[in-house]
């Protein structure tokens, strides 16, 4: 068996959890001995094969056949190995591998069924071996020894003696071996298991990345197996003695791959020195061993480096000597730890080549004891040599003593070996001699020990151990495992006392017999009782316990000098009993209490002692305890320490306080100055001007009237007022609809502005309370701010005003305090609580108000009978339904007419008409010029803060027109171009109208249709406009919604005495109906079906849209206040391409591939490669202009790194990027982008950047990004315009994804590129758009009454937390939005009021001219010269009222300006045909016309209309024909009508024209510049494609036609190359375009189906593919255009079928 190879076996594992979660790949495969390995990273690469002694496949399950378990592991190599014990050889098992790969299972394995490792089943089998031998005359004798080598220390696992680190010593003969490393002796496999189990508790073993209970140490399992054979013949004993060296090496690593820090780091730098030592013994062995070398003679670099690790060392006999080796090589499967297994594989196939020389191990003993003898015979002599005979008989003393009290021997003996110390220092060699000989004398002590002697040492070091638990208060089992901590039944101790209860009583200490001292580490005498803290002395107290004759056991504590003690709260300085239960406090933090279990027992059955408490003995109760002994009153001491506390508390914020009021104060001076500074820095001509003194100014006549209504305007000014309201409540607002909310009432408030109109008259309650008297000088509607209770519940609306609100508030809050104390019953009975106590809801009226209609009562000046069929309209402009009325003169006893049965006579009601009353209610309504009822020509009451029209300047002639109350019947008259000279005075003129007689007329109510069937029962009433008292009222009828009207055929006759008022109002004031109903269903559905939120608005399933962005701040501009911007110069629309380049391969910069899957313009997401160098490119294109020129570039910053869309704005970003500017200048478009329609003027300025991205220290950018997430950005680019005050800020958010470095992007991620053309270019996808508006103003004027107006700061009191907030789901109280949508309201119902008024005057007309031809002249006023031109004059004098000031008028001749104005009018609206010049005016026209024909207007924005002051669109800016009361100057008139010379805002409207016509801007140029501020506002797009598809565009120069793609998203138009292109190349404005239609002009180009869209810099002729198509296009560019040019159409062909 002599020279032979040690045995390698390789093992695999399964994968663990953490290659499990990595989805790691087995790259291990083994066929029979041979193990192959796969190399992942180069799968093309040939597999690396193995062969070795055995190949163990445990990856799999045990179902698997080829399957290696533990059993079969020990089978092959434990079997062998324990056989070769047997025959006397040494023998050695070990494991090698990485972290993790299994070692310490095939070793030690687990405890559970066919679970263990090579260890157990080798011991096992030993013994079992052991016990089946038969024969007497052998003896088998069995010792074990387990340490670990732990950053090259050794470690004794048995003894607990042996805290310390153990030396390895070297004999000449023995070898390596450890000194004082314990060997217990064994008789059975349970033995050798105790001792193993105690042993791996006490091993190191941590937790790493690879492994959750990693070896941190290697471990040898020594068993020393003796066999002795009596030989009876001979009387001679032999013996063979093996030693079975079983070892668990710790797991070679790496750094990186176990994540090991510090302690761990440390460790695995020692784990990998002993293992790479080892690697170097394996190899030198390997290669002496190895074929060239075996013949040769040792040279002197053959050198085994067995010292450099204790493992080594220990192992040397194992590794290359007198040894059976075996190596187990454990392996892990895994791809990822393919490096660490292949080198795995070299070590085991090195390690196969080393040759070992075994041999037998005969009768060691004796020869051992032999060659000891004479190494202690030569040392003595030479010591007896040196003279030193004397210690060699001490060393003998020492030596001789028995190794149990070999500790107190040398400790009595002290002294002397000091004193022997000093002589052996001085004799060269005796120490080194000394030390070799007790070494020599120790070893033969151990070789001569008995077998019984070995078992009582065992034993004795087990009973020490046991003991030293047993101090610790461990108590041991009979077979030597643990069982826990115990309390003593007979033994006193003490148990400590803790303030956290659960580390109470965890600590327990004997007082054993006799005297227990208590005190310090650092004592001089030992104490038994170690204790640590500021308070404890070296020897603090003892315990003495001494046992009576009776056998009790008393306990007296005696307290040290000096020491605090205290017993029961009391400080003991004398001896004291103790009694148990006591609470010992001992310094200041040490609490415990005496247990006396004997004399617990005992007094259990007398009475409790006096000074033992009944309530629970915890840390608190003793604390307690020594306070009120010592006379402390714990109470008072908190009160006092409070108290200084709360004073210095007080003084520390008064003093706070102070600094901090000096600083404002500091800080407010700096601010002013600083404010001075830039006043006078940027507004120097202000200054300039305030110093100079005013030159007084003359004004002429018409000056002083438009003065005089600007004054009247602004003084009654009031939206700016009512915007303050709207901020300063809605916190109020939000707080009601919250508490509504969660006390689950179904009521919903919310803002709502009410003005005093015709159709709206504020009620009495919401008037304050000066309301009468301001009436009389206000001369503009009032317009309140109220709240709109929806009530839900009962399907009711309210109206408060802003101080109900608040009373009603604060009841609500007292309810809402109740809720939690007031039983649910009675909470709802208070909800069924309509009225009375509960504040969310008021009484509701049977009937609602439908609407309001207005009869005008014209007709009775001439007087002719008429129907009218006018429309009940209702607050908010909603026509709700119609209602025909006869009015007609009647003779006083004229019967009604038969309607049948249900006609319903109320008799005749006699009314007086009070000229002096109503002169009143003339002065009210009508103060200035002509107003209506609620006291405002409709123009004014379109007014918003800084916008207005050139329209406003004055009265206008329509104002007048229809409002012609305070003029007299005389100016009536002599507005007529055909009326003779007027000198009849008015009772000639009206003969069945004169003044004192009695004038009866009939007003019968007939039909009431079209009203909705949620107004069950329907009932109207009527009255005069200026009389509230009472009403005339019908009868209610059913209403079912369907069939034929409802018929009320209610007569009224009135007879009234003719007064002048009585004319005055027949004349020019109509009659009110109102018709109510009883509404029976809820008009508020709820908007959600959980009761908690009902405020939740409904979703609309629109394309998700980015968020747009604040500017990302920039990082090296110094910040400027930003100046007031003034009235607007100009706007341009601004188109931005944004490019993210990358660097590729040949050096160039390549746009990267952008994905446009969303479908939505000026979106998409780049597709990024991670670590390559990036540029961003941004280029600008817009409309050349004069005012936009860009100079450079100053900063461009990047931040708000996230994955969300949604950005926190408020948070300081700290990875905001300025990146470098590397060009920037004006270019030529590329081919793709250039989009000729017309002369293509468009300019393009470019700018680009480097961009690093890792720079911004950003995990998101700086890893590849996750599947289906998305990293977003924030990009601001500041660029400096000239003529501009600051720069221009350009914000827009980057949405992208990052990919590896060597990723190959697809070339198309479009589902529609499958069925196109394969894939897009890179220039059309490479790049995101933006659509921006840019806006130029002028400073504003800092002195004006406007600007000081804009800069009051008015607290937005919407964005204030109130309880509650989050339940109202999206909720928000309305703001200046409101504003906006009110006036629209205003402008519908002035614009019914105008139909109304003009459909009666018609109808008038109509019904005069069908009596004129009747022949019925006489019921004519006018003369009866001509009857043609009496009724035209009749018919127009209450149309042409002549509007000018103090009643001037024309001469009767000429017809006056206002005049010619009102016939061009009549005449366009009687005609309404198109005109056939295809010119701008008749876009104009038609445009305007379909805008009458519309109630509701989109929102645009119209170039023509000259900006004045801030930006705030109005209904007016939108439809100023509706406004003004007329046309443009641009509109087609006849040619004998001039421009308005005698309107007052004749001047204004020119200026406002001359600044937008082209023939000014030479002049304007040369003019000095004046400073703008800029304004770059994104464009959200719009989700809603009103159309899309392709159009021809006609190409400048070539007459050719070009296909585009065309998508209508209003107000936006944008335009492709085709369908399959993702990025937009240019966009149309609509909102500042017109469009226009012309039959002629298709005539004429012989084009059919065009239409052209003319802006401001030039214009497109567009062709669609058919007539049908091409009415499409027009109706998603304007659909009111459109749906006139379809209604005149229609209408010329009914005209023609006529023909």
């Amino acid at each position: 068996m002599a020279g032979a190879s040690v045995k390698v076996a390789v093992r695999v594992r399964p994968f663990n959890s953490r290659e499990m979660s990595r989805e790691s790949k087995c790259i291990i495969q083994m066929s029979g001995s041979t193990t192959t390995i796969l190399n992942p990273k180069q799968p093309k690469e040939t597999p690396k094969s193995f062969s070795f002694d055995y190949s163990y496949w445990s990856h799999t399950t045990p179902a698997d056949i080829n399957y290696a378990s533990q059993k079969q592991v020990y089978q092959d190599i434990g079997e062998e190995m324990l056989q070769h014990a047997f025959e006397g050889y040494n023998v050695c098992i070990f494991a090698y591998g990485q972290t993790g790969a299994g070692k310490s299972y095939t070793m030690m394995g687990k405890q559970e069924k066919d679970q263990q490792g090579i260890i157990p089943q080798l011991c096992e089998d030993l013994f079992s071996r052991i016990n089946d031998t038969t024969n007497d005359n052998m003896s088998y004798s069995v010792e074990v020894s387990y340490m670990e080598i732990y950053c090259e220390r050794v470690r004794d696992l048995l003894n607990p003696k042996n805290k310390g680190n153990l030396r390895v010593r070297e004999h000449p003969l023995m070898g390596p071996y450890v000194e004082d490393l314990s060997k217990l002796a064994v008789t059975s496999y349970n033995d050798i298991q105790d001792l193993m189990d105690s042993g791996n508790k006490a091993r190191t073993v941590a937790a790493t990345n690879m492994n959750e209970t990693s070896s941190r140490s290697h471990a040898v399992f020594n068993i020393i197996f003796t066999q002795k054979r009596h030989d009876a013949e001979t009387d001679i004993t032999t013996e063979k003695v093996s030693k079975i060296s079983l070892v668990d090496l710790a797991g070679s690593e790496r750094a990186d791959s176990t994540g090991a820090k510090g302690t761990r780091l440390k460790e695995g730098a020692n784990i990998n020195k002993s293992l790479t030592t080892l690697g170097k013994v394996i190899s030198a062995l390997a290669e002496m061993d190895s074929g060239p070398n075996k013949n040769k003679k040792k040279k002197k670099t053959d050198f085994i480096p067995y010292r450099d690790s204790v493992l080594t060392w220990l192992l040397r006999e194992n590794l290359g000597g007198n040894s059976r080796t075996a190596m187990v090589a454990a392996l892990s499967p895994a791809d990822i730890n393919y490096d660490e297994t292949l080198s795995t594989l070299r070590y085991a196939d090195r390690a196969k080549q080393i040759r070992c020389n075994a041999v037998i191990n005969e009768d060691p003993n004796n020869k051992l004891i032999r060659e000891l003898k004479d190494e202690v015979a030569r040392l003595r002599d030479l010591l007896y040599a040196q003279g030193l005979g004397d210690i060699i008989d001490m060393t003998n003393a020492i030596a001789g003593i028995s190794p149990s009290s070999s500790l107190s021997a040398l400790s009595s003996r002290a002294a002397s070996v000091a004193s022997l110390h000093e002589r052996i220092m001085f004799a060269p060699g005796s120490e080194e001699a000394i030390e070799r000989l007790k070494e020599t004398e120790k070893i033969i002590a151990e070789l001569n020990e008995t077998w019984e002697e070995k078992l009582r040492r065992t034993e004795a070091i087990r009973m020490e151990r046991e003991a030293l638990l047993a101090e610790m208060g461990v108590a041991m089992r009979e077979d030597g495992g643990t069982l826990g901590v115990f309390s003593p039944k007979k033994t006193p101790h003490l148990v400590n006392l803790n303030e956290d209860p659960l580390m109470s009583e965890c600590l327990l200490y004997y007082i054993k017999d006799g005297i227990t001292r208590v005190g310090r580490e650092d004592a001089e005498k030992r104490q038994d009782i170690v204790l640590s803290g500021h308070f404890i002395k070296e020897e603090h107290c003892l315990f003495r316990s001494d046992t009576k004759t009776s056998g009790e056991v008393i306990v007296t504590l005696e307290p040290c000098e000096g020491a605090d003690t205290y017993v029961n709260g009391k400080k003991v300085t004398e001896p004291s009993i103790l009694r148990s239960g006591n609470r010992i406090i001992m310094g200041k933090s040490h609490v415990f209490r005496f247990n006396h279990p004997e004399q617990a027992r005992q007094e259990r059955e007398r009475t409790p002692c006096a000074e033992t408490p009944a309530e629970p003995v915890d840390w608190a109760f003793a604390q307690r305890e020594l306070l009120e002994k010592q006379g402390i009153d714990m109470k008072q001491e908190m009160e006092q320490r409070l108290q200084e506390l709360e004073d210095q508390y007080r003084r520390e914020r008064e003093e706070a306080n102070y600094l901090l009021e000096q600083q404002r104060l500091d800080y407010e001076s700096k601010l002013e100055a600083l404010q001075k500074q830039m006043d006078s820095r940027y507004y120097p001509e202000a200054n300039e001007e305030e110093e100079e003194p005013e030159d007084e100014v003359q004004w002429t006549e018409r000056e002083f009237e438009l003065a005089l209504w600007a004054f009247r305007k602004w003084k009654w000014y009031q939206f700016t007022s009512l915007r303050d309201l709207l901020w300063g409540n809605a916190i109020f607002l939000k707080e009601a609809n919250a508490i509504s909310v969660e006390l689950k009432k179904k009521v919903q408030f919310q803002f709502v502005l009410l003005t005093d109109t015709l159709y709206s008259p504020l009620p009495p309650d919401l008037l304050p309370p000066d309301a009468a008297k301001d009436r009389e000088k206000r001369p503009f509607p009032r317009t309140i701010v109220a709240v709109e209770v929806q009530d839900q519940k009962n399907g009711a609306t309210h109206y408060w005003t802003l101080e109900k609100l608040r009373q009603r508030l604060d009841l609500m809050r007292e309810m809402y305090d109740r809720a939690a104390e007031v039983p649910s019953s009675v909470i709802e009975d208070c909800d069924n609580v309509v009225t009375g106590g509960d504040p969310f809801y008021d009484r509701f009226p049977w009937f609602r108000l439908v609407g309001r209609a207005f009869v005008y009562l014209s007709n009775l000046l001439y007087p002719v009978p008429l129907v009218h069929r006018v429309a009940i309209v209702s607050e908010k402009g909603e026509v709700k339904g119609f209602l025909r009325v006869a009015v007609q003169a009647i003779s006083a006893d004229e019967e009604a007419p038969d309607y049948g049965s249900g006609v319903r006579q109320s008799g005749t009601a006699k009314i007086s008409f009070d000229d002096q009353h109503f002169e009143k209610f003339q002065s009210e309504s009508c103060p200035a010029v002509g107003m209506s009822r609620s006291g405002t020509s409709q123009e004014e009451l379109r007014i918003v803060e800084g916008q207005g029209q050139v329209s406003d300047m004055g009265p206008s002639a329509d104002e007048v027109n229809n409002n012609t109350c305070a003029v007299t019947p005389e100016d009536l008259l002599l507005d007529s171009p055909e009326k003779p000279a007027p000198d009849g005075p008015l009772e000639t003129a009206l003969d069945h109208l004169k003044l004192g007689s009695i004038f009866t007329f009939r007003v019968t109510v007939l039909q009431a249709s079209s009203i909705s069937a949620e107004y069950a029962d329907i009932f109207c009433q009527f009255n005069f406009i200026h009389r509230h008292d009472e009403a005339f009222s019908t009868e209610p009828l059913k209403n079912t919604g369907r069939g034929p009207p409802l018929g009320f055929y209610h007569v009224q006759n009135i007879a009234v005495e003719v007064t002048k008022s009585f004319i005055e109002y027949i004349k020019s004031q109509p009659i009110v109906f109102e018709v109510f109903g009883h509404y029976q269903q809820h008009p508020f559905p709820p908007l959600c079906k959980d009761v908690l939120s009902p405020l939740r608005p409904s979703r609309r399933h629109f394309p998700r849209v980015m968020p747009l962005s604040k500017p990302v701040p920039a990082t090296k501009l110094s910040t400027m206040t930003r100046p007031s911007a003034g009235p607007c110069q100009c706007k341009y629309d601004l188109m931005v391409f944004f490019e993210i380049c990358e660097l590729e391969a040949n050096g160039d910069y390549i746009p990267a591939v952008v994905d446009h899957r969303g479908g939505v313009p000026c979106h998409g997401t780049f597709l990024l490669h991670q670590g390559i160098q990036r540029r961003i490119t941004v280029t600008l294109v817009h409309e050349t202009g004069s005012l936009i020129r860009w100079k450079e570039v100053r900063e461009l910053v990047v931040g708000r790194i996230r994955n969300t869309p949604e950005a926190d704005e408020s948070l300081i970003d700290p990875n905001i990027l300025s990146l470098n500017i590397l060009s920037s200048g004006y270019i030529h478009p590329s081919q793709d982008d250039r989009i000729s329609f017309g002369n293509d003027t468009r300019t393009f300025y470019q700018f680009e950047t480097a961009w690093d991205s890792s720079m911004h220290n950003s995990l998101l950018l700086n890893r590849v990004t996750p599947y289906r997430e998305k990293i977003y950005i924030t990009l601001s680019a500041y660029i400096e315009m000239e003529n501009c005050t600051q720069p221009a800020v350009i914000t827009k958010d980057f949405c992208m994804v990052f990919y590896s470095r060597d990723a190959k992007l697809p070339a198309s991620r479009s589902i529609r590129n499958l069925f196109g053309s394969g894939s897009l270019r890179a220039s059309e996808s490479n790049r995101v758009t933006g659509v921006y508006e840019l806006s130029l103003c002028r400073v504003a004027d800092a002195g004006s009454p406007g600007m000081q107006r804009r800069r009051r700061r008015v607290l937005d009191t919407s964005v204030a937390y109130v309880r509650g907030e989050e339940n109202l789901a999206g909720w928000r109280p309305r703001s200046d939005s409101l504003i906006l949508d009110h006036q629209w309201e205003l402008e519908k119902l002035s614009l019914l009021q105008e139909v109304e008024k003009t459909r009666h005057y018609l109808l008038l007309r109509e019904k005069l001219e069908t009596t004129q031809r009747l022949g019925l002249e006489t019921l004519s006023p006018c003369s009866s010269e001509d009857s043609e031109s009496r009724s035209t004059s009749c018919i127009s004098s209450p149309l042409s009222v002549d509007g000018a000031p103090e009643g001037r008028t024309s001469p009767p001749e000429t017809p006056s300006e206002r005049q010619k104005e009102l016939a061009v009018k009549c005449l366009r609206l009687l005609t309404h045909t198109f005109n056939r010049e295809y010119s701008h005016s008749h876009v104009c026209i038609s445009a305007s016309e379909s805008k009458l024909s519309e109630m509701s207007v989109t929102l645009m924005r119209d170039p023509s209309m000259p900006a004045l002051g801030v930006t705030t669109l109005t209904p007016s800016s939108t439809c100023p024909s509706l406004v003004e009361g007329r046309y443009n100057t641009m509109e087609v008139r006849p040619p004998q009508v001039s421009s308005r010379a005698d309107s007052p805002d004749l001047e204004p409207a020119v200026e406002g024209e001359q600044k937008k016509s082209p023939a000014r801007r030479p002049e304007e140029e040369k003019e000095p510049q004046r400073l703008l501020v800029p304004d770059i506002q994104e464009i959200r797009v719009s989700p809603i494609v009103s159309k899309k598809g392709y159009l021809h565009f006609l190409e400048p120069h070539t007459n050719g036609w070009v296909k585009r793609f065309v998508v209508v998203r209003r107000p936006y138009v944008y335009i492709y190359n085709s369908d399959k292109d993702a990025v937009e190349r240019a966009i149309l404005n609509l909102s500042k375009a017109q469009v226009e239609y012309s039959e002629d002009q298709q005539a004429m180009l012989k084009t059919p189906n065009t239409f052209a869209v003319c802006t401001e810099h030039r214009g497109i002729l567009l062709q669609a593919s058919s007539d049908k198509d091409m009415h499409d296009w027009l109706y998603a560019f304007n659909p009111l255009l459109a749906g006139s040019i379809r209604s005149k159409l229609s209408r010329r062909r009914t005209a023609q079928m006529r023909i």
